[in-house]
């Protein structure tokens, strides 16, 4: 409506009230029924016939159009993981060296082992400390003295299964059709879609963050596989899921390769540490009162060995008490944190300066540190001061892999197809196809059992 000349017109204009339609206002003379009963009268005042002299006989309540969340639906970690398209269901490791083992450092020894070809050592994981390409002069090709011979690395195989993660609603002809007359919503249906959309979301951001401590409930939780591979899972080792076992962390044990815990991209943690292994500090055990003080040795000692591994971590996901106690730990030395713009990529698309997308975020030792409210606190239970894990991210090699992005569908009556969905409404659903990939298993890093 383009004029207002009258009162009819105001509340025309104000609470959308069509002009053949009824007063939507309390009147001196007398109630007229309304978009609702007023709320404030008493089941006689409601009436219309007493009380209406009353300051609160005169309220009509009528909820106004937008609708405000009291809910903290954030979704950094899944931000943050680099989003590669699905192009294979696998993927090749390099698993070890041709010569010189397969830890963070190239290894030589005196004597040397015995594997291998050819002279003591040679493309052994532990080669004379000679025998690593130092050969005379006029080497003969293929001669185990000159210290020439074949080698080759090792490499593994790991594949991953794409994930579906779908949400469905639906709503009724008569709620969408309600909510234009009585509490002034309009379009239901964008509403709900928009915060059905933060939910779906917000579950996958859950699903990345899932406690490692889940995984060993197999017996409760059979489907947990369905969702994404949880990043605890990802960057974990032998040595902390052995830590966990016997019900210190999960009641189920880990008495096999086959055990739900110790699979991972078809490869399995169980036999010895191997590739799979992460770099892992939750001190010498998971056991009663095992927890120990956040220190920045114990940050400084993790960025410095993922390093020497060859990773070079991007971010670093933890809770809001952690980045707390980080600050405490900082000033108290009168140190401050640093502040860094992060701008989530796609793909390695940036956006041009001055057009990007980003939030600023404090950083230690210039690597960001991204707060998620959902991160696990991995310690004992009696251990109540325990504070968030911290997870430290090499994002080169690690990602979320989409076979189908995130798509919107939705069918019924506002399409003219009811029969499509069988009711008299319409039903909605949002669907993502992907799962986590991991190629440098050393590069990542997580802190653990901390208070």
């Amino acid at each position: 409506m383009g004029y207002i000349n009258t009162i009819r017109d105001l509340e025309a204009q104000t609470y959308g009230i069509p002009a053949f339609g009824g007063n939507a206002m309390l009147k001196q003379a007398g109630a007229v029924a309304g978009l609702h009963t007023a709320h404030d009268l008493t089941d006689a005042a409601a009436s219309g016939v007493t009380g209406i002299g009353n300051t609160t006989g005169m309220y009509n309540q009528l909820f106004g159009q937008k609708v405000w969340s009291m809910l903290n639906r954030e979704v950094n970690a899944l931000a943050m993981l680099s989003k590669r398209p699905y192009t294979s269901s696998g993927w090749r490791i390099l698993q070890s060296r041709p010569f010189g083992g397969s830890g963070s450092k190239l290894a030589v020894d005196i004597t040397g082992d015995t594997t291998g070809s050819g002279v003591v050592g040679l493309g052994g994981s532990a080669p004379h400390a000679d025998q690593i390409g130092g050969v005379p002069e006029n080497a003969g090709l293929s001669t185990a003295a000159d210290g020439l011979g074949s080698m080759a690395p090792t490499y593994a195989q790991l594949f991953m299964s794409p994930k579906t993660i779908a949400h469905q609603f639906d709503i009724s002809e008569l709620a969408m059709e309600m909510a234009q007359i009585d509490d002034g919503l309009g379009d239901i249906r964008s509403i709900i879609r928009e915060d059905m959309g933060k939910a779906h979301a917000e579950a996958q951001n859950k699903m990345l963050l899932m406690p490692l401590g889940v995984y060993g409930e197999v017996a409760a939780l059979a489907d947990i596989e369905r969702n994404y591979t949880s990043l605890n899972k990802v960057i974990t080792s032998r040595a902390e899921l052995l830590a966990g076992d016997n019900t210190v962390l999960w009641t189920d044990e880990m008495n096999d390769a086959t055990n739900n815990l110790a699979q991972i991209y078809g490869g399995e943690r169980f036999t010895g540490a191997s590739f799979l292994d992460a770099e892992v500090d939750f001190n010498s055990s998971y056991a009663a009162s095992s927890v120990r003080p956040l220190t920045l040795t114990l940050l400084n000692a993790m960025i410095r060995n993922l390093r020497i591994a060859g990773g070079s971590p991007k971010c670093i996901l933890t809770g809001y008490d952690t980045i707390q106690a980080i600050a405490d730990l900082l000033q108290s030395q009168e140190r401050f944190m640093d502040r860094k713009e992060v701008i989530p990529t796609h793909n390695g698309v940036r956006g041009i300066k001055g057009a990007e997308v980003g939030f600023r975020v404090a950083t230690y030792y210039d690597i960001p540190l991204i707060p998620c409210k959902d991160m696990a606190i991995t310690a004992n239970a009696s251990d109540t001061t325990a504070i968030s894990d911290l997870l430290f991210l090499d994002t080169d090699h690690l990602w979320l892999s989409v076979l189908k992005p995130t798509q919107y569908f939705e069918d019924g009556v506002s399409n003219g197809n009811p029969f499509g969905v069988g009711r008299l409404g319409n039903q909605a659903l949002y669907r993502t196809i992907g799962e986590v990939g991991c190629s440098f298993f050393r590069g990542q890093g997580k802190i653990t059992n901390v208070a």
